[in-house]
């Protein structure tokens, strides 16, 4: 697919693993630059393919940041190595997860944004299991950490999920609660959520639990819109709706 602007390639390192990110591909705004977006694939993709998507949308002020996960054998696909942000072995809420795979993950996110001027808005989705990285950095902003421990020092002013859900809920929601500087973090942070009934991949019931467990944590600002029949993809409906909160949380020029 086609695309703008820059390819990058680098590595994060943790602890224990060292993680290689594939090729980020970049669409520059069209624009006045307000806000700066990136935007995580689901598993077994990459990063351009959502570029030309986001390169057509009507938000010339955003300039978009599509990484590409690393390659690495995924325990829901039997083993079979393929582009994850972490391993998983269930598309759910509370099954176990790879921590320092969503640490490394979140850090690279992070990391892509950083570099944006003072004056950009920032923000981070994603379609399934990007959407359940978007949204574990979520509350790694609520916290300012990781769970590794390591500070997380990117201020967030919105986060989308399309099809996903919040991996490690129970734990994190457990540790925004025991913070009243999580949850004053959290109250401020907007949301939107979005996810078909018809999500043969990642339940409905998984993502509207997982709406549920944000609201409860201290997540205030939380929209969650429920798409009739829709499968595991996005339709125009959906990404209209997407382009509609970004224009209005992130108050940018008219589209």
């Amino acid at each position: 697919m086609s695309f703008s602007g820059s390819c990058i390639d680098s590595g994060s390192q943790t602890t224990g693993r060292t993680f290689e990110f594939g090729r980020t591909h970049v669409v520059r705004p069209r624009g006045k630059h307000q806000a700066t977006i990136v935007w995580l694939h689901g598993l077994g993709d990459k990063g351009a393919s959502w570029s030309q998507l986001l390169e057509s949308l009507p938000l010339p002020n955003i300039k978009w940041i599509c990484p590409t996960a690393p390659t690495r054998p995924v325990a829901a696909l039997g083993g079979f190595p393929c582009t994850a942000w972490f391993d998983v072995g269930d598309f759910a809420e509370d099954t176990s997860y790879d921590l320092e795979g969503l640490d490394a993950s979140a850090a690279h996110v992070a990391n892509l944004l950083s570099t944006e001027p003072a004056d950009i808005k920032l923000g981070i989705g994603g379609f399934s299991m990007g959407a359940a990285t978007a949204l574990y950095s979520a509350t790694c902003h609520a916290l300012g950490q990781y769970l590794n421990g390591n500070l997380y020092q990117v201020n967030l002013n919105s986060v989308v999920g399309l099809s996903g859900w919040l991996p490690c809920s129970g734990m994190l929601r457990n540790r925004i609660e025991g913070s009243v500087t999580a949850v004053r973090r959290a109250a401020s942070l907007p949301i939107l959520l979005c996810h078909g009934s018809g999500d043969d991949v990642v339940a409905y019931a998984h993502g509207e639990k997982s709406a549920r467990t944000l609201s409860s944590s201290g997540f205030q600002n939380l929209t969650f819109r429920k798409y009739d029949g829709l499968g595991h993809y996005t339709i125009p409906e959906e990404t209209d709706e997407v382009c509609r909160w970004l224009i209005s949380m992130l108050e940018l020029d008219g589209s």
